[in-house]
């Protein structure tokens, strides 16, 4: 009798010596992956492997495919292609079957919140799935946004864009998954918010989490990843790490019309 997901699946907890580096243990691999609403096709063919206390950012413009292959992989969005966490065939599995055995999506715009639940009930729903201790899990969120404990009666709704995005996270964080999705996570954020973010995200790395972060903020990307790639029309044209992306700025302006914002934070656009 094959052994069960659970089985198969490792969560790894705090890794001794610190930060782990990205040539640890493989915790997810995207071959071919496509992603299709109805007819339309909108990625082709994208292939990914991700390691434990690894980040990835996927760049591109508004409309290259960031969110649906995310939303693929995360089971959200229909597709094809093969998808594996830890060594385990996950393709098939509905997204909750995804959730449960390790795969944490946060998308676009805080969209795993409620905004009309305080930010304790939001917590309680993101705890559901978890069958262990609730109450650790609930530290940890406050470890990582102490903030979010001092406003647990406010509504989401209420929250600045900074506390909603970590209770969004801090949500898909509870559960203490393998791999992290992010999706745009600075988004519509002051550059203050940022910073936080890069810790948190350094935190998840020194963890052992593995994440895969849609970016448009290019200068972002480049402080908190090892290497990237790029989307354009649902396929990758351009792969590198942190040291190829902070020197392909002209290339970055010709080919997805690379503006500067008024925090010289280089932002891709849509052209």
């Amino acid at each position: 009798m094959p052994k069960s997901l659970a089985s198969e699946v490792h969560r790894p907890g705090p890794r001794p010596g610190g930060a782990a580096e990205p040539g640890g243990e493989v915790a997810l691999v995207c071959r071919d992956v496509t992603a299709r609403y109805g007819r339309i096709q909108v990625c082709n063919g994208i292939s990914l492997t991700l390691r434990a206390g690894e980040v990835v950012a996927i760049l591109g413009p508004n409309g290259a495919g960031k969110s649906s292959f995310l939303g693929a992989v995360s089971g959200l969005v229909h597709g094809g292609g093969a998808i594996e966490l830890g060594g385990v065939d996950i393709g098939k599995m509905p997204a909750h079957a995804r959730a449960q055995a390790g795969v944490a999506f946060v998308p676009e715009i805080r969209g795993n919140i409620c905004p009309a639940l305080s930010i304790d009930e939001n917590l309680a729903l993101g705890l559901r799935m978890i069958k262990g201790d609730r109450a650790a899990a609930l530290d940890h969120v406050f470890s990582l946004f102490p903030i979010l404990k001092e406003r647990l009666r406010t509504p989401a709704g209420m929250l600045s864009g900074g506390e909603q995005q970590m209770l969004a996270i801090g949500m898909a964080a509870a559960r203490r998954p393998r791999v992290l999705l992010l999706d745009e996570p600075t988004q519509g954020l002051a550059p203050a918010i940022h910073e936080i973010l890069r810790e948190t995200f350094e935190h998840f790395r020194a963890d052992g989490l593995a994440l895969a972060v849609a970016e448009q903020n290019v200068a972002f990307a480049a402080s908190i990843a090892s290497r990237f790639l790029m989307l354009v029309d649902g396929a990758i044209v351009m792969t590198g790490g942190r040291a190829e992306l902070d020197q392909h700025d002209t290339i970055l302006s010709s080919f997805l019309g690379n503006e500067i914002d008024d925090d010289d934070t280089p932002a891709l656009h849509a052209s």
